[in-house]
């Protein structure tokens, strides 16, 4: 038996919870780390992270749009994010982005 499979639904909602919030932290922490980057390496980044995060709230009957959900996960609005941390993209990490498409 899977050890997800033993816990009670709202311990495993709990648990998952603190794990996408220490991600979330985590990415906030490293800023140095660029979406492109994250995309090339894992298929997903911070603007993914908001677009499940909107999805999850729209499944719910919420109204969180995907700015609302993006400041959640940048821990400020995007275009102040943006102009902080994010450079342009190599035309290596470009040329990788593309390679890597199919896995996003």
């Amino acid at each position: 038996m899977a050890a997800d499979e033993t816990l009670d639904p709202q311990t495993r909602t709990e648990l998952e919870a603190a794990a996408f919030r220490t991600l979330v932290a985590h990415l906030r922490d490293r800023a140095d780390v660029q979406n492109i980057d994250l995309m090339n390496l894992a298929g997903f980044c911070r603007n993914c992270l908001s677009k499940w995060y909107r999805a999850a709230a729209d499944e719910k009957g919420l109204d969180i749009d995907y700015e609302q959900a993006r400041e959640i996960v940048y821990g400020m609005p995007y275009a102040e994010w943006k102009d902080k941390h994010q450079n342009e993209a190599s035309p290596e990490q470009k040329a990788k982005f593309v390679e890597t498409a199919p896995k996003h």
